[in-house]
């Protein structure tokens, strides 16, 4: 499917009702591990942004984390990979099996889902509507909670398939590309909004099809922060570095403050700098109404530098030498 239909079509995913297989295996758990790579982790660090009482870990490796046996104490591994091929998030969902610590699975297909099948665990197979992965974030999303049991945000999310409003998101990305142009996006957000800044950078980096990097308040003003105090010797590394801040007005009141000061010190040094106003609403809309303008961003990044939005060669290149 073309990158701008993907976008375009990305609220219907809200509309998905996703289904649990083996359902009478999956128990009630005060622990997550999510288990996945690149765009098959994301909703779960969108998760923990808007609910950060959820004791929730990201495992982006191998295996599953190296803990004590007991810390996996009433977790669940939920093991997610949109092709169902991921060799990580495999090994993680048979270490996981081997070592008879529950765990569930979210694909469309693949091994992943035959492992699942084959050890009777619970799992959320997603629609195969030829998107890419880092599209799928609203099917992903909504398979995480159903293995999580959280019908209320279940309830919550089916209302972004009405709320997001994509033309207004594609008219103010495909200006900010253009303010954009030759240079490299640097993002920042508060420490809560983590996921948020990462998923920007994923956008640039796979739609864009341009270097990008992120960072958090308040630690970044405590080193990277430096390494930008301009100086004739050091222009020629900062002068194509745009930095997107990220503003939550529900942000803590002195990581406002660093904002603001930090925006000013860097346009005094003649930095580019643009802040984002995170939307007002509900959190799961502030989240995604930010996220969709990012995939708008990226993509007319990525026309401006006559590239395919869609495509990720490199990446299919290096699967192939690794195979």
């Amino acid at each position: 499917m073309p990158m701008d239909k993907a976008i375009r079509d990305f609220p219907k995913q809200f509309e998905w009702v996703p289904e649990v297989q083996n359902s009478n295996k999956l128990g009630r758990y005060n622990k997550f591990i999510i288990c996945g790579m690149g765009g098959s982790h994301l909703a779960g660090g969108i998760i923990k942004a808007v609910k950060p009482e959820t004791d929730i870990t990201i495992h982006s490796d191998y295996d599953l984390p190296k803990w004590p046996k007991e810390r996996f104490d009433g977790a669940l591994v939920i093991a997610s990979s949109y092709s169902g091929n991921t060799e990580e998030t495999i090994s993680a969902f048979e270490a996981a099996i081997k070592a008879g610590i529950p765990a569930a699975a979210i694909s469309i297909g693949g091994k992943l889902l035959d492992l699942a099948l084959d050890n009777h665990a619970p799992f959320v197979q997603m629609p195969n509507t030829g998107i890419e992965p880092r599209s799928a974030l609203g099917f992903s999303l909504r398979s995480m909670l159903a293995l999580m049991l959280d019908e209320r945000s279940l309830r919550d999310t089916v209302e972004l398939s009405k709320a997001l409003n994509i033309d207004k998101y594609e008219i103010d990305g495909k200006e900010f590309a253009v303010e954009l142009k030759n240079k490299t996006p640097v993002i920042y957000a508060s420490t809560k909004n983590l996921p948020i800044a990462y998923n920007w950078k994923i956008k640039f980096n796979e739609t864009g099809k341009v270097p990008a990097f992120y960072n958090v308040f308040p630690e970044l003003n405590h080193n990277e922060m430096v390494s930008f105090d301009v100086s004739e010797t050091t222009r020629l590394l900062t002068e194509n570095l745009h930095f997107i801040i990220i503003r939550d007005p529900a942000d803590h009141p002195r990581i406002l403050k660093r904002m603001e000061v930090m925006r000013k010190l860097f346009h005094d040094r003649g930095l580019a700098v643009s802040v984002l106003l995170l939307e007002e609403g509900e959190l799961y809309y502030k989240v995604f109404s930010s996220l969709v303008l990012a995939d708008w961003t990226a993509y007319y990044t990525s026309l401006g530098y006559g590239m395919d939005p869609q495509e990720v060669a490199l990446i299919e290149e290096f699967k192939k030498m690794i195979a």
